[in-house]
Parts: structure tokens; sequence; C-alpha cells
């Protein structure tokens, strides 16, 4: 259960789990319950270590994202068991798992009862609900305007986490993929 009075956009006193499993077919995830996880799919050992190994990288998610000026508001972790041990998959803390918000400026717009200034993807979901695209069905062709602000969102997150400006190689997206996984015989 949440706290009573909770504002849009308040930050919890303590982080929340919130389980999520692959729909059939794996298009997108579904809730899950931890009894249900604990009386099904893994022992509760398991379960509790891959909780606090969550717990624990959104912990120095929070504290390295504050030290460049942006708020972990959430992300999702994947994690699966090869071999008995629990294993991390996929990105981690990245705009494309995580929403980010401008800390400097957070707490007077909550205040205020304005939006979090926000670096995620979240802008587009936004859009695509705005379309009535509710996840279901072919969505909407992306607008230019739309993919543009986008990408200067996440180069934004980029420039925030590498303290750096964004250097772009544009080229064959192609070329680039084949030369990343040609490595690994894909």
């Amino acid at each position: 259960m949440l706290p009573e009075g909770l504002k849009k956009d308040q930050k919890f006193d303590e982080p929340i789990l919130t389980p999520s499993t692959k729909a059939e077919y794996g298009l997108h995830d579904e809730p899950i319950s931890r009894a249900e996880i604990v009386n099904g799919l893994v022992d509760e050992k398991i379960y509790a270590k891959a909780e606090e190994y969550a717990l624990k990288l959104f912990a120095a998610g929070q504290e390295w994202a504050a030290k460049q000026g942006l708020i972990l508001v959430d992300t999702k972790y994947e994690f699966g068991i090869s071999n008995g041990k629990i294993m991390l998959m996929d990105e981690v803390n990245t705009p494309d798992s995580s929403r980010y918000w401008i800390k400097d400026d957070y707490e007077s717009r909550f205040e205020k009862g304005e939006e979090p200034r926000k670096l995620d993807k979240e802008y587009v979901r936004t859009w695509l609900s705005e379309q009535g695209f509710t996840g279901k069905g072919t969505p909407p062709k992306l607008t230019d305007d739309i993919r543009v602000e986008a990408s200067a969102r996440y180069m934004e997150v980029v420039e925030k986490f590498t303290g750096e400006p964004m250097q772009l190689d544009v080229g064959p997206v192609d070329e680039s993929i084949y030369s990343i996984l040609n490595p690994f015989a894909y």
C-alpha cells in the first residue's frame, strides 16, 4: 500500500519493487506478485537475492545520477537464472529502461504543481497515448518533430552522464551493427 496523500511526481520515502514477467509471446511486461514468483517460478531465497540486487543497483544508480544533476526516478532490471546463479541481463539504468528528471529545479517545480523536466522516452509514450495508441495494434508513425525531440533528450542524457558533448558518427546503420556483432560471429 502506498502512503495516503501522495501527489503526482512526489518521491517515495523508500523505493518500491513492482515485479513483472513477460506476457505470452513476450510482447510486453505483465505485473506479477511476489507470492506468484516464489510459489511457482523461483525459490524464495533466489527472489530475495534478486530483490536485494535490484535495490542496490537502484541506490547506486540514484547516487550516480545525482552527481550528474539528474534524478533516477524509476527503472527496470531484468534478471534470469543460469547454472543456478542470478544473472543481470539487458541494459542497466539507460534512458530506454529508466526515467530521468532534471534535479536542479525538481523541488521548485513540484511545489508549484509543475511537471518535472524529463529526459527519457516517456515523451514518446505520452505522444502515442495522445494519438489514441494503447499499446495494441500498429502504432502511429512518429513525426519528425517527435523523433528529433526524443533524440535531443537522449543526447542530453548522454552528455549529462559523461560530462562531455555528444560525438555523433553518422553513417550506414547496418555497417555499424555488423561491425559490433561480427566479432561475436553473428
